[in-house]
C-alpha cells in the first residue's frame, strides 16, 4: 500500500472497525436495557411478527379466562341457591308428612299449613335472587349462558338453565300447594318427593358443568403460561451472555480508539521524512 497524505487507508479501516464495534455495542446495551434480544421489528422482523401473534393469543386467552371466571361464579351462585331450595323442600316434606295425620286438631293443621306456605314461598325468593352479573339459571324464563372456550372465539362451553321456580319441571310444588286437609297434604307430599328427586338431579348437572368450567379454566391458564414462555424463548435476551459480551465489546472499543489514534499519526510519520 502506497504512503499518502491525501488518503489515510489505515485510519479509514480503523474507523470502519470502530464504527462496527460501536453499533454492536449499542445493540448489546439495548438488549441489556430492555431484557430482550428482539424488542422491535428492526431487530428481527420474522421473530417479532411471530411473537406479536402469540401476544395477541395471550391477550385473547385472558378474555377467555375472564369469561370462564364469570361462568363459574354464576354456576356457584346457582348451586348455593339450589342447595337452599333442596333444604326448603326437605322442610316441606316434614310439614306435609305431619299434615297427613288425620288425628290432627284443626289448630295444629292450620299451624302446619301456615308453616308450609311460608317455606314454600321462600323458594320463590331464593330462585329470583340467585343472580350473578345478570345471569340467573334458576328462575322462570332462565335461558342459560355460553362461556368463551378458545382464543378465536369459535368455541364455547354452554350451561343450560335448571329452573327451580315453583310449578316448574324440577319443582312440581306450585305456588298454590297447601296442606290444609289430609287429602291436600297427601297430594303435596307426592309433589314434594318428586321435587326433591328432580332438584337433586338438577344440582348434579350444575355441579358437572361447574367442574367442566373449572377444568377448562385450569387448561387455559396452563396454555397461557406455555405461550408466554414460548414468546420469552423467542425474544428474551440471555443477560449473562450479553453482560459478558458487553465487557468484550467495551475492551474492543478502547482498542479501536487506540488503533485509530495510531493510524491518524501516519501523516506525521511521512512529514518526518522531509525533515533534515
Amino acid at each position: 500500500m502506497a504512503n499518502s497524505v491525501n488518503t489515510n487507508f489505515g485510519a479509514m479501516i480503523a474507523l470502519q472497525n470502530l464504527n462496527a464495534t460501536n453499533v454492536e455495542l449499542a445493540a448489546t446495551q439495548t438488549r441489556i436495557n430492555t431484557g430482550k434480544k428482539v424488542s422491535n421489528a428492526k431487530d428481527n422482523g420474522a421473530i417479532w411478527a411471530i411473537a406479536q401473534g402469540q401476544r395477541a393469543d395471550i391477550g385473547a386467552l385472558g378474555a377467555v379466562k375472564s369469561s370462564l371466571d364469570r361462568g363459574i361464579s354464576a354456576v356457584d351462585v346457582s348451586l348455593a341457591a339450589g342447595e337452599s331450595v333442596s333444604d326448603l323442600l326437605l322442610q316441606l316434606k316434614e310439614k306435609a308428612l305431619a299434615a297427613t295425620d288425620r288425628s290432627l286438631s284443626t289448630a295444629s293443621r292450620s299451624a302446619l299449613n301456615e308453616d308450609f306456605k311460608a317455606i314454600r314461598d321462600q323458594i320463590t325468593a331464593v330462585t329470583n335472587n340467585a343472580d350473578f352479573n345478570g345471569i340467573n339459571l334458576l328462575r322462570t324464563g332462565a335461558t342459560g349462558f355460553a362461556a368463551l372456550a378458545n382464543a378465536a372465539g369459535t368455541a364455547t362451553l354452554t350451561v343450560q338453565a335448571e329452573i327451580l321456580a315453583l310449578g316448574s319441571t324440577n319443582v312440581t310444588v306450585t305456588a298454590t300447594t297447601t296442606i290444609g286437609t289430609s287429602t291436600l297434604a297427601t297430594t303435596a307430599l307426592g309433589l314434594v318427593n318428586t321435587s326433591i328427586d328432580r332438584v337433586s338431579g338438577a344440582l348434579a348437572r350444575l355441579g358437572t358443568k361447574a367442574k367442566a368450567l373449572e377444568t377448562h379454566r385450569t387448561f387455559v391458564g396452563k396454555l397461557t403460561d406455555a405461550l408466554q414462555s414460548g414468546v420469552g424463548n423467542l425474544v428474551d435476551a440471555d443477560l449473562a451472555k450479553e453482560s459478558a459480551k458487553l465487557q468484550s465489546l467495551q475492551t474492543k472499543q478502547q482498542l479501536g480508539v487506540q488503533a485509530l489514534g495510531i493510524a491518524n499519526q501516519s501523516p506525521q510519520i511521512l512529514l518526518s521524512l522531509f525533515r533534515n
